[in-house]
């Protein structure tokens, strides 16, 4: 799901890129913002970041005693992606093992869909494994899959989601 936030942020702007008449020092915010906004990542309350849509408000620089530089409390509205339980979304295949596959839902790479949760579905091996039902419907690489979500998990480390997801359920499986 996307949600729209409104986030305060602190940027610190090197004092060479400081100028009396305000031009450069915005797009010099703005451009130091972008690039924080995109190191991060995402967070466990939010999700992934995606987009700094507007910048709402450039507070009062501060004079860093050490180095010079002057930090700037800011506040911007961005948008995020976050997957909730319960959700219906489509990813696509990227890895195809035996006992699942692994999917990409916009900036999620870790979508795990795992045999169990493929009724009907058998696994067939070879050159390009895929899982297949008596239908004839495949879920192999690079196939778009509707999926629920049925549990996500928050890694710190990597400042990533893990997502458990399924295909029980109606109008899930393989998108034409």
């Amino acid at each position: 799901m996307y949600l729209k936030v409104k986030l305060p942020w602190n940027v610190i702007i090197p004092a060479e890129n400081l100028d009396q008449k305000g031009l450069i020092l915005q797009r010099s915010i703005i451009i130091r913002l972008l690039d924080d906004f995109t190191c991060r990542k995402a967070t466990k309350d939010l999700g992934y970041y995606l987009a700094v849509s507007s910048l709402e408000r450039i507070g009062e620089g501060k004079v860093r005693q050490y180095s010079g530089d002057v930090l700037f409390p800011v506040v911007f509205n961005g948008v995020t992606f976050k997957l909730f339980r319960g959700e219906i979304l489509e990813g696509v295949v990227h890895k195809v093992l035996k006992h699942g596959v692994f999917l990409r839902c916009g900036p999620v790479e870790n979508v795990y869909l795992s045999h169990l949760k493929m009724p009907d579905y058998k696994y067939v091996p070879g050159e390009n494994p895929v899982f297949m039902n008596d239908k004839l419907s495949k879920i192999g690489k690079d196939v778009s899959v509707r999926f629920i979500v049925i549990g996500t998990k928050w890694l710190e480390a990597d400042r990533e989601f893990q997502v458990l997801v399924s295909l029980e359920g109606d109008f899930l499986g393989p998108v034409s």
